[in-house]
């Protein structure tokens, strides 16, 4: 046996060094949809020139033109997918009301990016897919003025952007795309960061400690100290800055009820970044609805109930 076992030792390190590399070498499983998410229509239509400049749409069935709801996923800008779908609204919900449904991605931020600041990917990518889906719009049977954006944290702060920023229709352009609208018929979003200025956050939640990546930044007592230089664009990207009023209705949904100016158990989803945009939005006559634990006079429990009322009742 002595003189055997250097021999079966090496074949057994030759057998584990095997399934090592097998391992390492087995494709990554593809994100897929929950079970209560129908096939859609169209996958993977390609909107842009960049790998994750693609959507899926899921096309209600009506002899006139749809409404539409535009979902844009969470993680941070830094990871998720469209097949997070139904974390924000109830795709079979919508279609079963003739409405019919987006998801898109985009460009994630990245450390080592060009682009500055970094957020303008996900940000512009979401307002070129918008475009895209207008100019399908005869194509997909679907209402143009009738568009409105879901999402969630990440998902969602982009939804309000593109709610309240100017159109970027730039009816000159050669391209066809370009020349569609941004503006969009409402928003319903869960969990959203209202704002992207420290200083607002720090006054509103204490531990805040979110949105100094999307500047490129390393950490929020960074985010802090960089403040009054990188404004121009705290401003430009942030939605709380960006309100005025002709902008459209919206509906914020928490999962915790709001504590300004104390500490929260997830600062980067409180309930607080939802008290303070509806403060803002009744001082300029935008119509924001907020709901979250407790929360007085709730009309529409989700984003779906929302949705499918303002969508199906212009």
């Amino acid at each position: 046996m002595r003189r055997r076992l250097p021999s079966l030792i090496l074949a057994l390190m030759a057998l584990s060094s095997t399934s090592t590399a097998e391992q390492s070498s087995s494709p990554v499983k593809a994100p897929a949809y929950h079970a209560s998410v129908p096939k859609a229509t169209f996958s993977n239509i390609p909107y842009g020139k960049q790998q994750r400049h693609i959507l899926d749409f899921w096309q209600a069935v009506s002899n006139k033109p749809t409404p539409l709801v535009f979902v844009i996923h969470g993680g941070g800008w830094k990871n998720g997918s469209k097949e997070r779908l139904n974390r924000f609204v109830d795709a079979s919900a919508l279609l079963k009301q003739g409405i019919s449904v987006v998801a898109i991605n985009y460009r994630l931020i990245r450390k080592d990016t060009d682009i500055k600041p970094p957020v303008k990917a996900p940000l512009y990518d979401a307002a070129r897919a918008l475009q895209f889906v207008r100019s399908k719009a005869k194509e997909w049977n679907i209402d143009k003025n009738r568009i409105a954006a879901a999402g969630a944290s990440a998902g969602a702060c982009s939804s309000l952007w593109l709610a309240f920023h100017d159109d970027l229709a730039d009816p000159e352009n050669a391209d066809p795309i370009a020349r569609e609208s941004t503006r969009l018929y409402c928003a319903a979003v869960n969990n959203a960061q209202t704002t992207l200025d420290p200083k607002q956050m720090k006054q509103w939640t204490p531990n805040s400690k979110y949105g100094g990546h999307a500047f490129g930044l390393q950490n929020f007592d960074e985010f802090l100290a960089e403040r009054a230089e990188i404004l121009p664009w705290i401003q430009e990207y942030s939605p709380y800055a960006l309100v005025s009023p002709d902008d459209p209705p919206i509906f914020l949904s928490y999962k915790s009820a709001p504590a300004l100016g104390k500490k929260q158990k997830d600062p980067t989803h409180t309930a607080n970044f939802g008290v303070k945009l509806q403060e803002r939005c009744m001082e300029l006559g935008v119509k924001c609805e907020l709901v979250y634990p407790g929360a007085p006079k709730v009309k529409y429990k989700t984003a779906t109930d929302y949705l499918i009322a303002k969508l199906t009742n212009p």
